[in-house]
């Protein structure tokens, strides 16, 4: 087949573009897996060279190969299609020609020279797609889960903040949409800082079922075409590069047919979104109006709302974060159907599931971002409005119920719906508590609000 002169990949790349005209997104989209893929190939070629069967130099041109790439260079050259048949066979030999004629380039051949340097029996030797492409996917999924860490704790903080900021404001709070009993507005934001700050931790508890690789297994797990000593060797100089904890799987056979570890990731991820997206809802109501509506709080306005109502606001950064949710629950479904269709001993579908889960983490990173920046630091609140709400609510009687019983508070709360009087004069007029006694037990006492980390 005919490749481009200026091109680095080869012959079996330039099969799969041909074969793999699907999405449209190349596998340059995933930085983090084209950056795990050259590291494995790195680790490969370090250990390699100490067990004895690739020569320095060819070691040495391979490993200068693969730091280029780790630092940024060539990232158009890694052009197949991340849907793609076979495994992510395309995948790897994209990178192995990548590699190999870069490496040519710096012994000073040029590309193509494979009698000298071959993408196969040199950057490939001792390994199968089968466990180096699942574990640069492990790789790359825990270095974008600790970007979502990262921005998912500074949102934690800021809904932490605000919570903070807003201790003294209380409003009425509500179950199933109806009014329910007084708090504060600082304790809603403070628990949304809370349950962003779960999430973080389930997410780090993830991280370490990605450390465990099957790299060494080659085709299903047997390890078959793999050097004596390969094994070993590769996985200490893949920890020593990454900094990771990785571990060897316990059984290879199991470690290479298996996708549990992505399907749990991505079931973390999800969790992650609902709640995410929960919260999104709840800042849309609660701003909601602003006449009309909710109206206890304020979004930043960031753009025009309507091309037909003037002065009309939306609030469009909660809705960009839930649209990234209902995208996350859908790529969990087909990361689902993909783990379970992977028949004995290797699972095909992986290109699918890594395309999926960098895309879930990246959109979620991006999507906490915006919604700190964009919205959440910038949130003001409408404290009159809350207090009025608050003075008319008969959601306090609740507090009178342990001192004059369940009934007669419900029957002083209906009374009180239905004549417009307040619910202290109400008590009173029964005979039940004196009207300094009801307002002072009705009162709401802001409680200290917590910071979002507990």
């Amino acid at each position: 087949m005919p490749i481009p002169a200026d091109a680095y990949w080869g012959v079996h790349t330039a099969r799969a573009l041909e074969n793999f005209q699907i999405s449209g997104i190349p596998l340059s989209a995933h930085p983090v897996l084209v950056r795990a893929l050259s590291t494995v190939k790195r680790a490969a070629a370090l250990a390699n060279m100490e067990i004895g069967v690739i020569e320095p130099r060819k070691a040495d041109a391979i490993i200068a190969a693969c730091k280029a790439i780790e630092d940024g260079g060539h990232r158009g050259e890694f052009c197949v299609d991340v849907i793609q048949g076979g495994a992510g066979t395309s995948t790897n030999m994209n990178a192995n020609e990548v590699i190999a004629n870069l490496a040519l380039e710096f012994l000073g051949h040029g590309r193509g020279r494979y009698d000298v340097l071959s993408p196969l029996d040199d950057v490939n030797r001792c390994q199968s797609t089968n466990d180096v492409y699942p574990t640069a996917l492990r790789l790359a999924t825990s270095t974008a889960l600790c970007g979502l860490l990262s921005e998912l704790g500074r949102l934690s903080e800021a809904f932490g903040a605000k919570g903070q900021e807003f201790t003294g404001v209380v409003k009425v709070g509500r179950t199933q949409l109806q009014d329910a009993v007084p708090m504060t507005l600082g304790q809603e934001f403070t628990a949304m800082g809370v349950t962003l700050a779960e999430d973080s931790d389930r997410i780090g508890e993830a991280l370490p079922l990605l450390h465990e690789i099957n790299l060494g297994a080659t085709a299903i797990g047997t390890g078959i075409t793999a050097e004596p000593g390969y094994a070993g060797a590769v996985v200490r100089h893949l920890r020593a590069l990454t900094g990771l904890d990785l571990r060897p799987a316990a059984d290879l056979v199991e470690a290479t047919a298996d996708t549990g570890v992505f399907l749990h990731a991505s079931g973390v991820l999800k969790r992650t979104a609902v709640k995410l997206s929960k919260i999104c809802s709840d800042l849309r109501l609660l701003s909601s109006g602003p006449q009309s509506g909710f109206a206890e709080i304020n979004l930043p306005p960031r753009q025009a709302g309507s091309s037909i109502m003037p002065g009309k606001v939306n609030p469009v950064i909660p809705e960009a974060v839930n649209q990234i949710a209902y995208a996350v629950a859908g790529c969990d479904v087909s990361i689902t159907m993909a783990a379970e269709n992977g028949q004995l001993q290797l699972n095909a579908f992986e290109p699918l599931i890594g395309h999926l889960l960098l895309t879930m983490t990246e959109w979620l990173t991006r999507g906490c971002a915006a919604l700190r920046v964009r919205c959440v630091e910038g949130i003001t609140v409408n404290a009159e409005r809350l207090a009025s709400k608050v003075a008319g609510s008969v959601g306090s009687v609740t507090a009178l119920t342990p001192h004059i019983g369940y009934e007669a508070a419900a029957a002083i709360a209906k009374q009180a719906l239905a004549t417009g009087s307040s619910v202290a004069d109400l008590v009173e007029q029964a005979g039940l508590l004196s009207r300094e006694q009801a307002v002072g037990l009705m009162a709401p006492v802001p409680q200290n609000v917590p910071s979002a980390g507990g």
